[in-house]
């Protein structure tokens, strides 16, 4: 089975709970999966396949994730390779899929590279953890999309039955 670089970038740790999870799965299967933060950085020539996840934080993907892409897009092109966006648009059905989901569409549109299987999860939103900053911006953007403005929501939108698909897409993909 394939050794696997799975590289996050998230802001409150829920993009790593979702990482360990897809970890899990991939180890479940006969994969080694080494799960590495973008900012600590990897190079991913030691792996057979890499996956790469990431949340959005004020409309944006963390910068770290494209300039690993950039640094090492030759060596994404010739492994089996993936993406997978965390964010709280993808709470909502219609935008939950890698071709629905405008952050989603908006990475592969500026990425260099173009992963060989994606996916979209929705976050989790706990407004007593954020900064006031944070908590302001999310609580408007929430109000302009219809979502949860009380500042003692929390609340978990990742479909985790989904996050077992993906893994079990992507542990197949690195096996061929």
């Amino acid at each position: 089975m394939a050794r696997t670089l799975l590289l996050y970038a998230g802001v409150y740790g829920h993009t790593r709970k979702i990482s360990e999870r897809i970890k899990a799965t991939l180890e479940s299967r006969g994969h080694e999966v080494e799960l590495v933060p973008a900012a600590q950085g990897a190079d991913p020539a030691g792996y057979d396949a890499v996956l790469i996840g990431a949340a959005i934080r004020n409309g944006k993907h963390n910068p770290a994730v494209l300039e690993f892409i950039e640094r090492h897009k030759a060596e994404l092109d010739a492994k089996p390779s993936g993406f997978f966006s965390i964010n709280l648009v993808a709470r909502k059905p219609h935008k939950n899929t890698p071709e629905t989901n405008p952050y989603t569409k908006a990475f592969v549109a500026k990425s260099p590279w173009q992963p060989k299987l994606l996916g979209v999860f929705g976050g989790d939103l706990d407004y007593q953890r954020y900064s006031a900053f944070d908590r302001n911006v999310i609580r408007f953007i929430m109000w302009l999309t219809k979502g949860p403005t009380d500042p003692q929501t929390k609340a978990e939108y990742t479909n985790w039955d989904e996050v077992e698909r993906f893994a079990q897409r992507f542990a197949d993909l690195a096996a061929a």
